[in-house]
């Protein structure tokens, strides 16, 4: 009996894995490996970042395997990037400016940006010189993307942009040469409000930052953005307002540019969340493993083995679907992508949270204590059931897109 192909996937794509991904984890993991939990934590403690294997990585070439080779980048895509960022939080240590920098920005530049924002921004996103944050969420917007408030409107006098509004939890603004900020513009044509996406210069005037306090440990500070009377100058604005590439530029393309860019940033943050549900479980195992109260390690209990046994296969579904999402992605089809990376980051979630409450559940009171590190998990796993976008609203696309019920809203 001739098996029959999946939905939407070529008879010749491998379900599993190709040897190259494989090597690919494998040596990111080495890196991972080197650095560590307790390098991580470090850089925590003493309020910096985690510069030195940022820099690493970048010599490595995984900062920009997504990204085009002519660039400077690996020629790969989301797929491999995923890989990267897994790979160092089943280590212990993630770099959660990839999802933005590489993931994010770089992919909307790549796929939308002029030649001069390519050149402008790609080679220094790819070697790691250069960081660009993403700029989306608003005080008074939540989940809906549709309130945004923050406006551009064009100087007829002097051809710049003008970009009026506030952001709220940007990660990472303080390192990054610039922002990718998400506003809205009038239509010409119907004199409706449609986005659009331009680069901020970190230095551009009127543009302010402030760091939110954090219950959170991580070296990516949140912060909020004021953009008061911005002005930039005609090509900050992505695509420049012009077809080219994909056929799609500036203004004509802010909806497809952004979703160009949301797609990979749940994809990466179902792999940010896999890698933490991973460490979680190692961590787990081995307490499990050695730990002995009665006669046999604690671990030899189906009480303790069961649930460990339960979160592990979570991880491992969860996993599928992210690497159906990045091959979805990869290969163009944007819509299929958009489901598969909504249930890839709501699986991947849910499975991280389930696991880090059973490892700190395993280790008892061990699994609060600085020594074991597990704790502050707790808090950094609920990130990827809020963050880029709640569960709940991936429920609502699910329902809507995929079973087709009505909307409530």
């Amino acid at each position: 009996m001739t098996a029959l192909p999946l939905e939407g996937v070529p008879v010749s794509t491998p379900v599993i894995e190709t040897e190259e991904h494989r090597a690919l984890r494998a040596s990111v993991a080495a890196l991972g490996k080197r650095y560590g939990r307790e390098y991580f934590a470090r850089v925590v403690a003493e309020g910096k970042h985690t510069d030195e294997l940022w820099t690493e990585a970048a010599k490595l070439g995984y900062l920009g395997v997504n990204l085009p080779e002519e660039y400077g980048g690996g020629g790969g895509g989301i797929a491999e990037l995923s890989i990267v960022l897994e790979e160092l939080g089943a280590a212990g240590c993630p770099l959660l400016m990839l999802v933005v920098s590489p993931a994010i920005c770089g992919t909307v530049i790549a796929r939308f940006g002029t030649e001069e924002q390519k050149r402008a921004w790609l080679p220094g996103l790819a070697d790691g010189t250069r960081k660009m944050a993403f700029g989306i969420t608003e005080p008074d917007a939540g989940s809906n993307s549709h309130r945004i408030t923050t406006t551009a409107r064009r100087d007829p006098a002097t051809g710049e942009w003008v970009l009026n509004g506030r952001k709220v939890f940007i990660s990472g603004v303080d390192i990054a040469e610039a922002t990718l900020i998400v506003g809205r513009t009038e239509d010409a044509r119907t004199g409706k409000l449609k986005p659009c996406l331009f680069i901020v210069p970190r230095d551009a005037d009127g543009f302010g930052r402030s760091r939110i306090p954090m219950e959170l440990g991580a070296p990516e500070k949140q912060f909020e953005l004021t953009l008061d009377d911005v002005r930039l100058p005609a090509e900050a604005l992505v695509g420049g307002g012009t077809s080219h590439a994909e056929g799609y530029g500036g203004e004509d393309a802010g909806l497809l540019q952004l979703f160009a860019g949301l797609n990979p940033e749940r994809i990466m943050t179902a792999a940010f969340a896999l890698g933490m549900g991973r460490y979680a479980v190692e961590r787990a195992v081995d307490y499990a493993r050695t730990r002995q109260v009665w006669k046999a390690p604690i671990g030899a209990h189906q009480a303790i083995a069961h649930p460990l046994a339960q979160v592990h296969i979570e991880l491992e579904l969860a996993r599928l679907m992210m690497q159906k999402a990045a091959h979805l992605y990869d290969a163009g089809d944007d819509m299929g992508a958009g489901e598969a990376a909504n249930m890839a980051k709501y699986a991947a979630a849910e499975a991280a949270v389930r696991a880090v409450d059973q490892a700190v559940h395993t280790l008892g009171g061990n699994g609060l204590t600085h020594e074991y590190g597990l704790a502050s998990l707790i808090t950094a796993a609920r990130v990827a059931r809020i963050a880029p976008v709640s569960r709940e609203m991936i429920l609502n696309y699910v329902s809507h897109q995929s079973l087709g019920l009505p909307k409530s809203y």
